[in-house]
């Protein structure tokens, strides 16, 4: 069994809002052991010393695509796995570098995947997910244009799966489920990258939405739903959706049932300002780069809505491609929108963990977690800013107890 210590380290405690000084880790295998005020006397097969520095549990971006390598989703259906895993295993060790130690796939990765990450094939954070996302045929998952055929519908590496009627949408759950995913995602709404919805598309019927929420109680997990309009939002909270993603033009209804349902919010702005600014450039479709702003404007007022009546928010991105550089990005427009670090970071960490069922494990630093930790050479907590600039300021990533940057 292998043995790690690390010694004087400031430890950034996001749950109990302090930083607490000059405390030793122990590490065996995977896990952290014991963290002491007092320098353990024993043996250990490394030892790092933190000196002062301060140490954070690693970070989860709970919304994610990591096969979705370009702007343009189409293309995705006539790709060939064997193209885009290699590319996807570039976004994703790129993510594990920016800190990022556990993320959740809200559509496309499978368990091949995650088991090849799990495995050490793959460097990478810990991935958490749910197959391909359910859509109706015409929804946001459908990324055929108006003049193109009908019929069967080509996958190759598309990250979502056509499903129509409760009997279709039930045997689609219960496929997801049978090769291991944690959740299942479904398109409640239009969206911006679909090109023959409309932003306020109701998708899938109620009925439908509820045969996916059964299914997936049964097994234990639970659902997500990409929605834009306050009536997709509230619509899916009522059915029993757990995880409610973008949610940009929510409304005072939407608050009062996160609340109720005990459900989470996963706002994603920085992926529409990076499309906005070169998705383009990078093969968004023009039909898709038109509906931009008209969920751009509301996202912001959402998010500050929402933090101001409580709800749960968990840190999301939602980037495509070479978008993907921005993932550290949504801090930023984040601490411009809530007032409280702590909030902050907590969405990244502490609710990140509640959301996908991993508290304990994930999110903080203590006693029987994962080893998942990031050291860096100042206090993020007095300035976020200090968190978009790893390759300065991060000098040290560890996941589940292997070191994979030490700048110390």
């Amino acid at each position: 069994m292998s043995t790690i210590l690390l010694k004087h380290a400031s430890i950034i405690d996001i749950r109990g809002k302090q930083i607490i000084e000059n405390q030793h880790l122990v590490i065996e295998e995977d896990r952290i052991t014991s963290i002491t005020s007092e320098l353990p006397d024993l043996d250990f097969d490394q030892i790092i010393d933190i000196d002062g520095k301060f140490l954070m549990p690693g970070l989860c971006d709970a919304h994610v695509h990591v096969k979705a390598i370009s702007a343009n989703l189409n293309n995705l259906r006539f790709q060939p796995l064997s193209y885009v895993t290699p590319v996807a295993m570039q976004i994703m060790e790129a993510m594990l570098m920016r800190g990022f130690t556990t993320v959740r796939d809200a559509g496309g990765a499978d368990w091949g995947l995650a088991k090849a990450v799990e495995e050490g094939y793959i460097t990478s954070p810990r991935l958490i997910f749910g197959g391909q996302a359910l859509s109706p045929t015409g929804g946001h998952g459908d990324s055929r244009s108006e003049g193109e055929y009908t019929g069967p519908y080509p996958q190759g590496s598309s990250i979502t799966r056509l499903c129509d009627g409760i009997t279709e949408v039930r045997k689609a759950c219960r496929d997801l489920i049978r090769s291991g995913a944690n959740h299942i995602k479904i398109m409640a709404s239009g969206g911006v990258a679909s090109p023959t919805d409309r932003i306020d598309s109701l998708q899938f019927s109620a009925e439908e939405i509820q045969a996916v929420v059964e299914e997936a109680e049964n097994a234990n997990i639970y659902v997500l739903a990409h929605t834009y309009t306050a009536e997709a939002v509230n619509r899916a909270l009522e059915l029993g959706v757990r995880s409610i993603e973008h949610a940009n033009l929510l409304d005072e209804r939407s608050i009062t049932l996160f609340s109720e349902k005990n459900a989470y919010l996963v706002p994603t702005l920085i992926t529409y300002y990076a499309l906005k600014e070169e998705g383009l450039e990078l093969g968004l479709p023009q039909s898709s780069y038109e509906k931009i702003d008209a969920v751009l404007k509301n996202g912001k007022q959402a998010i500050r809505d929402a933090y101001r009546g409580g709800v749960k928010m968990v840190y999301g991105t939602d980037l495509l491609g070479e978008m993907h550089r921005k993932q550290l990005e949504e801090f930023a427009l984040l601490s411009e929108l809530i007032d409280d670090p702590w909030a902050v970071l907590k969405m990244a960490t502490v609710n990140a963990a509640e959301l996908v069922n991993m508290v304990g494990d994930i999110g903080e630093i203590k006693q029987d977690a994962y080893a998942d930790l990031l050291v860096y050479d100042q206090n993020p907590v007095q300035n976020l800013d200090v968190l978009l600039e790893p390759e300065n300021n991060l000098k040290l990533i560890m996941k589940a107890g292997t070191v994979f940057k030490n700048e110390l």
